[in-house]
């Protein structure tokens, strides 16, 4: 099964969930902020990804963090704030299989072979 996991009022996520439908692809949606996030696949995300690349200091949430919450970042301590603040994680992740996106990118998910 594919998981698209983001958030409702993201531009990317509705792009990404107008693709697949249109593509004829099922998939199941996970809103991150309604429905939170399960660390080991935060983890899986992490070590696929990598954390910096998976941490949206671009976002209105990374913005409001205090100081002290930005400084000195590493794999745990991302882990950490996005299961806090789920909007921090760049969106939409797609889960297909082993297969792991970030963001939505139309040639990349026509690749994908879903």
């Amino acid at each position: 099964m594919i998981k698209l996991y983001g958030i409702r009022n993201c531009d990317s996520c509705r792009h990404a969930m107008t693709w697949l439908k249109q593509s004829g692809v099922k998939y199941h949606f996970v809103d991150v902020r309604e429905d939170g996030l399960d660390e080991n696949n935060l983890v899986r995300w992490q070590e696929s990804l990598g954390w910096e690349l998976l941490l949206n200091k671009r976002s209105t949430t990374w913005r409001k963090l205090p100081v002290a919450d930005r400084d000195d970042l590493d794999s745990a301590k991302a882990c950490q704030l996005i299961l806090r603040h789920p909007t921090l994680m760049k969106r939409p992740v797609l889960e297909a299989g082993t297969k792991i996106r970030l963001g939505f990118n139309e040639a990349d998910y026509k690749n994908l072979d879903l």
